[in-house]
């Protein structure tokens, strides 16, 4: 009678990124910065973006908007802690270009809308608007395994699978 109260919840070990903003993937050895390229930050993909937003690539937790808002940290329901960097050197731009539409602790959806950006702003003042997607906790992950793409749309297309 009560076992659907008391069940254990299910853990999750294995989630599913969608693409985060719109665009031309770039592997991430192609990244022209070698902080990114040479896996310092952890494994993932880029994006070279199209339009000028960025969304949840899965449903987590919000666990950091950066105060020039250039790039914000998710934790994935497996436990995977994601970064998506909008752009490269741009956080030298101070928040210029960049609107946040999430808060650290918010809980989001795939496909949840986090940051806007202006493309001209970034392109004009900053080194690249590629976009670096890092699995950060990359060792503390058994598996990950990014697609083979060429364009992407942002909350539709998979391009990275994460397992615990």
């Amino acid at each position: 009678m009560f076992g659907k109260l008391f069940k254990k919840k299910e853990e999750v070990t294995e989630v599913s990124l969608v693409a985060p903003v719109t665009g031309e993937f770039v592997a991430l050895e192609d990244v022209p910065d070698p902080v990114f390229s040479q896996k310092m930050m952890g494994d993932g993909f880029a994006i070279k973006p199209t339009n000028g937003e960025a969304v949840a690539p899965v449903d987590g937790k919000i666990m950091q908007v950066f105060p020039t808002k250039h790039a914000v940290g998710l934790l994935a329901d497996n436990g995977a802690e994601i970064l998506i960097h909008i752009g490269l050197e741009t956080v030298s731009l101070d928040g210029e270009g960049f609107t946040a539409h999430v808060s650290e602790g918010d809980r989001v959806k795939q496909g949840d809308k986090l940051i806007s950006f202006d493309r001209n702003v970034i392109g004009e003042k900053a080194k690249s608007t590629v976009t670096p997607v890092i699995i950060t906790n990359t060792d503390d992950m058994s598996e990950i395994t990014v697609m083979d793409k060429s364009q992407v749309t942002a909350g539709q297309d998979s391009v990275l699978t994460v397992k615990k």
